[in-house]
């Protein structure tokens, strides 16, 4: 078994746009994906959900504020699974709400290299 990090990307949403019956069955809605997931032991780690506003060092000491319209839309929060393969983890993916919003999941494998590893317990 594999652990897979998914990254949230969605475009900035007006949320005092939505009512609270709105916003409530939006959350309805994550909270069934990620119980999906959960209901299969696929769950690792809930991770964050990341927040706006928020700053972006760039080389040279540049600070942008977000969110960042550079990439037309914001990292919203991550979770981490396992599972078999990338194929299996994408299977996961389908139905994220985020897709609903014209939204993405990227699907990345997590890996701690032994160099790193080492590296890191050295300090």
């Amino acid at each position: 078994m594999e652990d897979f990090v998914f990254l949230f990307r969605q475009p900035e949403m007006d949320r005092s746009k939505l009512s609270q019956t709105e916003m409530q069955a939006i959350l309805n809605k994550w909270d069934n994906w990620f119980g999906g997931i959960a209901a299969q032991g696929k769950i690792k780690n809930m991770g964050l959900r990341l927040v706006s506003p928020g700053k972006v060092l760039k080389p040279g000491g540049i600070i942008t504020e977000g969110p960042f319209v550079e990439i037309r839309e914001r990292l919203n929060g991550f979770i981490m699974v396992k599972a078999d393969s990338l194929e299996e983890a994408v299977t996961l993916a389908h139905g994220c709400p985020a897709l609903e919003f014209n939204g993405s999941v990227e699907i990345r494998p997590v890996s701690m290299g032994e160099q790193l590893k080492g590296t890191l317990l050295s300090s």
